[in-house]
């Protein structure tokens, strides 16, 4: 099995300049933030982060490409770092420290262009969590200073702790009657949203989580670290990985049942 070591430590040094520019100007009087064609918000911290980022991967890889949601497509090849420089930006501009900056590298393989490595730093927060293909998922500060990640035993959605981001995607997909049941059924619901709730997953503190649409730079991150913890990451479509659309994590042995909640 290759050996992703390298560029498992160039994730944390991205990850390391990108906090240093996102929590400069997290709440911020003046912090600059437009609306993008989608209604979605961007803030100037959001570029700055991406931009760095970019720009030190086109210096020590520049032979991969990268895929980020500011500024799209650039490069070719088997690799590709997917970017995403603030996840949950409508918690950074409001001043909610539920925020993250995202970094992934994907290769491409027998089963597709598949996560091999992932970063999610949430400095607001004072966490980080990471992971590499075959070598297990962590938290903590550093390389260094980590303890590993181990997904939850539980068995049987009554006694599960399931989390979500909102509600109205499910509405609007023709999804509710099922999310709902789920969650009436479920032992414990809470929607902490965007990137928390699959780490909570790859640590064993929720069981389950799910989001009806995505993007890959939601999802190219968690995605490796779910399964390095133990877990299990599809699409809604029962589909491994991050290219579904949207995401159900769980700890491996509620994912079929949760599933069928969910598609029915």
């Amino acid at each position: 099995m290759p050996d992703y070591h390298d560029d498992l430590r160039l994730a944390h040094v991205l990850a390391d300049a990108a906090d240093a520019t996102t929590m400069e100007r997290f709440k911020a009087l003046d912090l600059k933030v437009e609306t993008k064609p989608d209604l979605t918000p961007v803030s100037e911290a959001d570029k700055a982060a991406e931009e760095l980022i970019r720009t030190s991967l086109k210096r020590t890889r520049p032979r991969d490409a990268v895929l980020g949601e500011e500024f799209g497509t650039e490069g070719h090849g088997s690799r590709r770092w997917v970017i995403d420089p603030i996840d949950g930006t409508k918690n950074y501009v409001r001043g909610v420290p539920v925020w993250a900056t995202l970094i992934a590298l994907t290769e491409l393989g027998e089963g597709g262009d598949q996560p091999v490595v992932g970063l999610v730093s949430a400095p607001a927060l004072n966490r980080r969590w990471w992971a590499a293909k075959g070598g297990g998922a962590y938290t903590g500060r550093s390389l260094s200073q980590a303890s590993r990640l181990q997904v939850s035993r539980v068995e049987s959605v009554r006694d599960a702790s399931f989390a979500y981001s909102s509600l109205h995607g499910w509405e609007e997909r023709g999804m509710f009657p099922g999310f709902l049941e789920l969650t009436r059924d479920c032992w414990r619901t809470r929607g902490y949203g965007d990137f928390w709730p699959y780490m909570m997953v790859a640590e064993g503190s929720v069981d389950a989580c799910a989001e009806p649409e995505l993007s890959l730079w939601d999802m190219a991150a968690p995605a490796i670290i779910v399964q390095e913890a133990g877990g299990t990451f599809t699409g809604l479509d029962g589909r491994d990985g991050p290219h579904s659309g949207n995401a159900l994590a769980s700890n491996g042995l509620l994912h079929e049942e949760v599933l069928t909640y969910l598609t029915a």
